[in-house]
């Protein structure tokens, strides 16, 4: 009996998935670099288990190596449809420093084509995780803090032939600022997550 289903947008639903054990399903996706939104849905057809939700993860082919998944969101009984933003993820999972992600659903082959996963769990342990798209969140919250950090500092930039002595204050070269900039700009593209160890 299909109790859920997937529809990325612009394609037919998708109710055909491959039931790993008693919690644990796979979609698989196929063209995957030309999704940007999939929706995951309960058909109602049966309910899910009181207090259980069906954690979602997305995982991009990889043809070098196993599935990498990403926590999307969930659905439950209360929530039983959720529209998720993949087109973003792909950045993160070509960033991603997180190997504990990989044997989310068992020891899965090296895939070529994307795929979905959906994990029942307790609610209460699912609505703690924080989505892969907060990462995305954060990086561009990042990089406008770091536009707008730099453009204030710089309004305030004079020449040295502008400059008046003031023995109260300290002076820092613009091109220092600038060299910190575009290195911390470098590193926050290659993981959004660096600020955190």
């Amino acid at each position: 009996m299909n109790t859920m289903g997937v529809i990325v947008a612009g394609r037919l639903p998708q109710t055909d998935f491959q039931q790993i054990d008693q919690s644990q399903f796979l979609f698989n996706i196929a063209d995957a670099d030309n999704i940007n939104h999939i929706v995951v849905f309960l058909t109602g057809t049966v309910a899910l288990p009181d207090r259980m939700a069906g954690a979602v993860y997305f995982s991009w082919p990889d043809p070098r190596a196993p599935p990498n998944w990403q926590f999307l969101g969930y659905i439950s009984n209360s929530k039983p449809s959720a529209i998720f933003k993949i087109s973003q993820l792909k950045k993160l999972n070509e960033m991603s420093d997180n190997p504990s992600s990989n044997n989310i659903f068992g020891a899965q082959p090296i895939s070529h084509i994307a795929q979905i996963g959906i994990s029942i769990e307790p609610e209460a342990s699912i609505v703690q995780q924080t989505p892969a798209t907060s990462a995305t969140s954060y990086l561009q919250f990042g990089q406008k803090m770091l536009e707008n950090f730099f453009n204030y500092v710089s309004s305030f930039a004079v020449t040295q032939a502008q400059m008046l002595p003031n023995p109260a204050e300290t002076f820092v070269p613009l091109s220092t600022l600038h060299t910190w900039f575009t290195n911390f700009q470098r590193r926050l593209q290659q993981n959004p997550n660096f600020w955190k160890s």
